[in-house]
């Protein structure tokens, strides 16, 4: 089975929040300001803290994308202070539309656009094409999911942008990349976890593809995008060149798969297998435990915690390759030990003994997680014309306000938006009026 767990999410996130850092620093010192430098020679800011600092604060982000990969790479940069600019038809983003929906919005677009501002516009129009480049003129940042000859036709691929003077950081999603045979073929999360090989990676006991419960592909794309974006802005700042960025989710999906590629390919794990024993999900009388040990020391910790003793004079239990082709008879003895015991019962005797283990818990349960609750891991957000949305927590702090604001409706803020770059009302409602955007 394929195992994403927070180690894999972290990785990622650590190398966007160097990226802010080091961005934070340079904005710092261009302006002088000495108090919010980061201190060199260490791995700490000087300043008061990272909790509600906003490294990306006075960047504006032109987002192009639809669904999930773009538009949750945007989100991360405005988590991190960018001012994001949402550009969609006036039928909005087609995440909105998919999954639980109501009033032009789903949970998926809640999500992942909360915070944004929308720009509901024509994309095909002369005027609504020219209104979109404008605004890719004050942007730092563009993000675009669309095919190549998409944005060749509407002047917003980088090509064009560069030949007008812009150095943006510009980012291009696709499915499987700009060209090569499959770069026109249609990808989805699902299309994209079964050509990817994940969903064979993730096979079950009997040798099953399975697909990953959630949108792994487009998330671990967008947060890829995310970093991508920090890192080329110091690469601009150093250069003063613009970058173009080109991620595909094909791409992703096999770095994600790197390790698990070369067990099989390489060293001809065909049968995928724990990397330990014990190692595995075991029934309690009230619940699920998984119980684990990776080491002798690990090992020997079970069997003090649950008086099995006689498991550490047992030869063929003495070394983890060992313990790996006894691993049935392992299994078949803790299964007996922990299915009479309640699960509150176990993770009292593995804490004293500091045995690595967890209860296997479901959404209900992980939003009670005494350490979601201190560490405020989940907000509720209210969001007008939809209902009530969780939304988890940034692993980094970085928002100032305490709850995040809902994702716009489509066109919110067509309005002001083009009044920033200097329409009047007059304006702005004949392009209502001749449907060229709408407010």
């Amino acid at each position: 089975m394929l195992i994403i767990n927070h180690q894999t999410r972290l990785c990622f996130e650590s190398s966007q929040i160097t990226c802010a850092l080091l961005l934070w620093d340079l904005q710092a010192k261009s302006v002088g300001n000495p108090a919010r430098r980061l201190k060199t020679k260490g791995a700490y800011v000087t300043c008061e803290s990272t909790l509600g600092f906003t490294p990306l604060s006075g960047f504006k982000v032109l987002d192009l994308s639809q669904g999930v990969a773009g538009p949750y790479c945007t989100q991360l940069l405005s988590h991190q202070g960018a001012e994001v600019i949402k550009i969609e038809p006036a039928q909005g983003d087609w995440g909105r539309h998919v999954g639980v929906s109501s009033n032009g919005h789903s949970t998926l677009s809640c999500t992942y656009n909360a915070g944004k501002q929308s720009f509901a516009v024509d994309a095909k129009h002369p005027e609504g094409k020219a209104l979109i480049l404008a605004l890719a003129k004050t942007a730092d940042i563009v993000v675009q999911n669309f095919r190549p000859q998409t944005v060749q036709r509407l002047g917003l691929d980088f090509e064009s942008l560069t030949q007008l003077g812009l150095n943006p950081v510009y980012v291009s999603i696709s499915g499987y990349g700009a060209d090569g045979p499959f770069s026109e073929n249609p990808a989805t999360d699902s299309v994209m976890q079964a050509d990817s090989g994940l969903m064979s990676t993730n096979r079950d006991v009997n040798g099953s593809p399975q697909r990953v419960g959630f949108l792994l592909a487009d998330i671990a794309t967008g947060i890829y995008a995310a970093q991508a974006c920090t890192a080329s802005l110091l690469q601009r700042a150093k250069t003063g060149k613009g970058v173009h960025v080109e991620l595909n989710l094909f791409n992703v999906c096999c770095a994600l798969q790197s390790t698990a590629f070369s067990e099989e390919v390489i060293a001809k794990q065909v049968i995928k297998q724990a990397v330990s024993a014990p190692n595995g999900i075991f029934d309690a009388v009230d619940g699920k435990i998984t119980i684990l040990a990776l080491n002798n020391d690990q090992f020997q910790r079970i069997s003090q915690a649950l008086s099995l003793t006689h498991w550490e004079q047992d030869p063929r239990f003495a070394t983890n390759e060992l313990r790996l082709q006894h691993k049935a008879i392992l299994h078949t003895e803790l299964a007996d030990v922990v299915r009479n015991w309640k699960v509150a019962e176990l993770e009292t005797r593995f804490n004293q003994h500091s045995v690595l283990h967890a209860r296997v818990r479901n959404a209900s349960e992980v939003l009670q997680h005494p350490q979601a609750q201190h560490l405020s891991t989940f907000q509720t957000l209210h969001q007008p014309g939809f209902g009530d949305v969780l939304i988890a927590a940034t692993p980094w702090p970085v928002h100032t306000e305490k709850t995040p604001k809902p994702a716009p409706r489509i066109g919110e803020h067509s309005a002001k938006i083009l009044n920033e770059i200097g329409l009047d009302s007059t304006a702005i409602n004949k392009l209502a009026t001749e449907h060229v955007i709408k407010l």
